[in-house]
């Protein structure tokens, strides 16, 4: 088997039959979504083969999940989590309906913070309730939380904020200062914070990521987190996640999440999610490693080979946030890469007014790979 990042075969990878190698047409090299290209942890492979060799493919259940997470959750970031506290769900965007739908009532307020992952804005209307935006402020260091605007939001009558810690497609790793201040805010104003951290596992070094939830409190009393194994282990199709409560409040409200919230988890996530928390870690820590790597080179051939474009390095996960203003592409400039490079980037203002002129890269590939995606970005360029 190959080591699974540096060693990876294009023509392979176009076999696959997820979304990132079938929405394009063949040639088409997909950047686009959140989803790397390497192989998958030998424990999560060696959990589902076995599974199938047994036909093991009934309904799911949660034994054993709480226990590992916790295990994890403390190993990786020194969160004590009591098992009883954590409850299956299918991912993390049906962790946020149901949340919303017990905690909130049609019409009312949600706070969000674009740029910010595209499922934010269509899940809370979806549901009736109504989005406000609370942009990061960009600043010359990276994107910060804009207090003013989230007081102001919260005091005008938000009864939730969603936020996504650490944050996509930033990459931006939230302090633990920043989390206290959302909590003291959450605590005035009696705002629930339901915290996507489903990139927290991809912590880069020179970062730490701060779970919510761990900061007691009143972080514990007015957030839940929602947490997964989908994008550190590249199994988000198996379906599973997880809702962690910090405090006996919070407890009581997961502890009314619908039965579909159990059932509509797949065996094939809980079995490979299990498997990567308590027997991953070796793997992850080498991924880490890679993507490091990957960041850095990603900014390197830039400067190469497309200077004009600004790129900041993420501080978690495998995504890169690319502003293209200077290059003359117009307000969407992953229109551009897609038909001039053959290059599918993820589109800026699908994130928000704030991704005007940006495209995110998903940057979770090999070196060889990631210079043919940079190449492609520079021909699309360089032909305008």
């Amino acid at each position: 088997m190959r080591n699974g990042f540096e060693d990876l075969e294009l023509d392979e990878l176009w076999r696959r039959r997820s979304e990132k190698w079938r929405k394009y047409p063949p040639g088409v090299l997909p950047a686009f979504v959140a989803e790397m290209d390497y192989d998958l942890a030998e424990p999560v492979l060696a959990a589902l083969h076995s599974a199938v060799d047994r036909s093991d493919c009934g309904y799911a259940t949660p034994d054993g999940v709480g226990e590992t997470f916790a295990r994890f959750a403390d190993t990786r970031h020194g969160w004590a989590v009591d098992p009883e506290r954590v409850h299956l769900i299918p991912d993390v965007m049906a962790g946020v309906d149901a949340i919303l739908a017990l905690a909130t009532e049609p019409g009312d307020r949600v706070v969000i913070n674009p740029p910010v992952y595209p499922p934010f804005f269509e899940h809370i209307g979806f549901a009736r309730r109504q989005v406000v935006e609370v942009p990061l402020a960009r600043t010359d260091g990276g994107w910060e939380l804009d207090f003013a605007g989230l007081e102001a939001a919260f005091a005008a009558g938000a009864r939730a904020y969603l936020l996504c810690s650490p944050h996509n497609p930033t990459g931006r790793v939230f302090s633990a200062a920043d989390l206290e201040r959302v909590a003291s805010l959450a605590e005035q104003y009696g705002v629930l914070v339901v915290v996507d951290e489903i990139h927290a596992s991809l912590t880069l070094p020179g970062a730490r990521h701060t779970p919510f939830v761990s900061l007691g409190g009143a972080a514990a009393e007015h957030g839940v987190t929602l947490a997964s194994a989908s994008k550190a282990f590249n199994i988000a199709g198996l379906k599973g996640a997880v809702a962690v409560a910090g405090s006996a409040s919070a407890q009581r409200l997961l502890g009314r999440l619908p039965s579909s919230s159990q059932y509509g988890a797949g065996l094939f996530g809980v079995l490979a999610s299990v498997a990567a928390w308590e027997a991953g870690g070796e793997w992850l820590d080498a991924l880490l490693g890679q993507l490091d790597r990957m960041r850095s080179e990603f900014g390197r051939l830039l400067g190469q080979r497309l200077p004009g474009a600004r790129y900041l390095a993420p501080e978690a996960s495998y995504l890169a946030w690319v502003d293209c203003s200077a290059l003359g592409l117009g307000p969407e400039p992953a229109s551009v890469f897609l038909e001039r490079g053959r290059v599918a980037l993820g589109r800026g203002l699908d994130f928000g007014a704030p991704g005007d002129g940006f495209v995110r890269v998903t940057i979770g590939t090999s070196s060889a790979i990631l210079a043919e995606i940079v190449d492609r970005m520079a021909a699309a360029v360089l032909g305008s």
